[in-house]
């Protein structure tokens, strides 16, 4: 056969199988041709370019930014979630973080929770049917204490995330800030706060959200804040962000305070020996601190919104 019959049967050959979707046993058949000359053709026809692999993505999908964000920050995986504006930026980032959790989470897990993240909120609002049993715990990461208004919500937090996945839910019942402060070391091991502490150790993925120095409106109402005063200090000591009332600058370092004792919450030593540590976090207001915690390595998992994802990679 010569090279322009070779080609042409090639060709023909490709567009049966990938235009007209008929099986290699079927275009052997009505082809004449062996089934594993098919086959060879087929592969022959992608090595000489008649066959084009382009991957055209959907509407929504967003794999070239979450590519960039990995490589860029050494994350494990992003996941960017489409956003209209600010305002929609808190239940785009729930439905996503909540797409993400159930596609990953494994059989066995231990899931630790900060307690007063909107994101979060709207991720365990979000959540659909998991698999009973997928996690053994769901664990408060920081106290979930607060003005009785609104501390339903950190214990909603983690209730409807324990019974989503058929897990055990284990709270931190102290409020997140000790103000006067208080000997915390001594409060964290009392027996009502032990199972909650233990079982940061055991811990095998984090959800957590990025927080500005500025209190979001649900810390606010929490009565979870700092004075005025403290928060001005923090700032002038280069704090542009938190994980867990854990405040850090510009470059991911924590930044050392006083405050810093005054946290009923997991340590960032322990934090950051959670294997999987997702931070969800997205909007303008929310750039460096988001920027700040991917630099000190406080995340390996990102969920965000697209404006913010082509942000954090100019």
């Amino acid at each position: 056969m010569n090279e322009i019959e070779q080609l042409r049967l090639m060709g023909k050959i490709a567009r049966l199988y990938h235009e007209r979707g008929l099986s290699q046993t079927q275009i052997a058949a009505q082809l004449h041709v062996s089934q594993p000359r098919v086959s060879r053709l087929l592969k022959e026809a992608g090595e000489v370019g008649i066959v084009r692999t382009i991957v055209s993505l959907p509407p929504g999908v967003h794999t070239e930014e979450e590519e960039r964000l990995e490589q860029a920050f050494g994350l494990t995986d992003a996941v960017v979630a489409d956003a209209d504006d600010d305002g929609s930026v808190i239940s785009a980032l729930g439905s996503a973080a909540a797409a993400y959790l159930e596609a990953t989470l494994m059989s066995g897990e231990v899931v630790g929770i900060s307690s007063w993240s909107e994101s979060l909120l709207a991720m365990v609002d979000s959540i659909g049917s998991l698999r009973q049993g997928v996690a053994t715990s769901v664990v408060q990461l920081v106290g979930g204490h607060g003005q009785s208004a609104v501390q339903f919500q950190a214990n909603r937090l983690l209730t409807r995330l324990a019974a989503q996945v058929g897990a055990k839910p284990v709270f931190l019942n102290a409020p997140g800030v000790l103000l006067p402060p208080a000997d915390v070391d001594s409060l964290l091991q009392a027996p009502s706060l032990r199972e909650a502490t233990s079982a940061w150790r055991e811990l095998t993925l984090a959800m957590v959200g990025i927080g500005s120095v500025e209190p979001s409106p649900l810390a606010h109402a929490s009565g979870n804040i700092l004075p005025g005063e403290m928060l001005a200090a923090l700032k002038a000591l280069g704090a542009v962000g938190d994980i867990c009332f854990r405040y850090f600058d510009a470059d991911g370092v924590l930044v050392s305070s006083e405050l810093n004792e005054t946290i009923v919450g997991i340590s960032p030593d322990l934090l950051m020996r959670v294997p999987r540590r997702v931070g969800v976090a997205g909007g303008s207001r929310k750039l460096p601190a988001i920027r700040a915690a991917l630099a000190g390595g406080w995340v390996n998992v990102l969920v965000t919104d697209l404006s913010t994802a082509r942000a954090l990679l100019k």
